[in-house]
């Protein structure tokens, strides 16, 4: 009958449902970036398992929850988790996307709206680990900085050292059998995806109504 325990204990899932969009996202996109932002999430992952297991600080409550994979709570790894991929994102949306129109006004605003949802699920995602008793504040918080501190970082190497790889690695032989691309120099993907698809299903009704006449 807790409302709110179950509203959390689903906001806990959010790393399951990322996950499984990232996934799906490579498997339609095949984009260098999204498979690098992939990547940070899973070795923020070991690092997290690598710190649970030098500290072996135990969970707050451990007999109500016999279902969790390890009995070490610190630091948190779903609050380590939604933070990594909040901050990675907050960096991707300022520094690597850019204006691509004279829309400053929308195109700032819904930056802004979507960075304030990601911080948001973050915090939520942190406060459903203690509400749930799965984890202590300071399991919690620790977890969080932890996250933020990896992004940064990661999303830094990813800048600095695998993006000048990138057109390399497009070139690739077994790259291009699996159809991988990279789209770092393009600004912003989804205007840069909607002006091209728009031109050519344009271009394409022209042609098919002129076979037509």
């Amino acid at each position: 009958g807790d409302f709110s325990g179950q509203l959390l204990a689903y906001l806990s899932l959010g790393p399951i449902f990322i996950i499984v969009g990232f996934v799906t996202l490579i498997i339609f996109k095949r984009e260098l970036h999204t498979i690098s932002f992939l990547g940070g999430l899973v070795f923020n992952e070991g690092v997290n398992w690598l710190i649970k297991n030098v500290i072996r600080e135990p969970r707050p409550c451990e007999e109500a929850h016999s279902t969790v994979t390890t009995k070490y709570g610190m630091p948190s790894s779903h609050s380590q988790f939604m933070w990594f991929f909040s901050v990675y994102s907050f960096l991707f949306l300022y520094l690597r996307m850019h204006q691509t129109n004279n829309a400053r006004f929308l195109d700032l605003l819904w930056r802004h709206v979507l960075s304030l949802c990601l911080v948001t699920v973050a915090l939520l995602v942190s406060y459903s680990r203690v509400y749930l008793l799965y984890h202590t504040w300071s399991q919690v918080l620790y977890g969080g900085v932890a996250g933020s501190i990896m992004a940064i970082a990661w999303f830094a190497f990813t800048q600095e050292i695998l993006t000048p790889l990138f057109p390399r690695i497009a070139a690739w032989p077994i790259s291009e059998f699996f159809l991988i691309r990279d789209t770092s120099l393009i600004p912003n993907i989804l205007w840069f995806e909607y002006t091209v698809t728009r031109a050519e299903a344009r271009n394409r009704q022209r042609k098919l109504g002129t076979k037509l006449q």
